[in-house]
């Protein structure tokens, strides 16, 4: 089984498809491509024969019953019309949903001692990606770039600059352990109607875990999450990697919905 979803991956991956368009080829949800990658859901012989179709290559090449060719067809020949659905994943930038978030959680827990912009950052990608795990959806949807202290949101200091201007937020720089640090302090209220019972759950249950961590315990803990471990150092970190997340990390159950 571990070897045929290997193989499966393999092809996947050499055909420049994503899970979500073999998804959506095989009708099945996401996650049960997740699954049928990593070995834990079998694989039906229907499923076999429109895997072989797909990737254009034998069911004895999939079963290991036959050596590999190599593949030139790329997905995008043969359905490009899957290609352009997927582009609602990329992730959009959404400066109006990121001032609330910021917002909200500044109000929570701003004042913290040990909440400054580094453990905002952190907080904030785990906010994003656990969302985009346990619903397949953007909650901010800001790129984060992995540096050496962990996920960084691009988006966070023009964001922020004008706040400051708008007198949403202060900025202060305080004294923490011997070191500066920055921190944002909120001059308003966030705008709860932009945020929905699933995002506030969310941005809620981050709180809980993870905010009496300090910024070293937070960057520490990031910094074994699989979106962080396998992307390269100084790029974008890929939304699509947290389906291959283990505990402690992962926030749902890989199951058929």
């Amino acid at each position: 089984m571990n070897t045929l979803a290997k193989k499966i991956r393999c092809l996947r991956e050499k055909a420049g498809m994503s899970q979500q368009e073999l998804a959506v080829s095989l009708s099945l949800q996401r996650v049960s491509v997740t699954q049928i990658e990593n070995g834990s859901r079998e694989i039906s012989a229907n499923e076999i024969k429109k895997l072989a179709e797909i990737f254009q290559v034998s069911a004895d090449l999939l079963l290991g019953l036959a050596s590999e060719p190599e593949i030139t067809l790329k997905v995008a020949e043969i359905m490009p019309e899957k290609k352009a659905a997927m582009r609602i994943s990329v992730p959009q930038k959404n400066a109006a949903k990121f001032k609330e978030v910021l917002l909200y959680m500044l109000n929570a827990i701003g004042a913290k001692p040990n909440i400054g912009e580094t453990a905002l950052y952190k907080l904030l990608y785990f906010v994003d990606f656990n969302y985009y795990e346990k619903y397949e959806e953007q909650l901010i949807g800001a790129t984060y770039i992995k540096n050496h202290f962990g996920p960084s949101p691009v988006e966070f200091k023009a964001i922020v600059d004008r706040m400051i201007e708008k007198k949403e937020v202060v900025k202060v720089v305080n004294k923490h352990f011997g070191y500066d640090q920055k921190k944002y302090l909120p001059l308003r209220k966030p705008d709860l109607g932009v945020l929905n019972a699933r995002e506030k759950e969310t941005i809620d249950a981050v709180i809980c875990a993870l905010s009496d961590k300090n910024a070293k315990e937070l960057s520490e803990y990031s910094h074994n999450d699989v979106p962080w471990l396998t992307a390269h150092d100084g790029r974008p970190i890929n939304y699509e990697s947290v389906f291959y997340r283990t505990a402690p990390y992962s926030v749902r159950e890989h199951e058929d919905r």
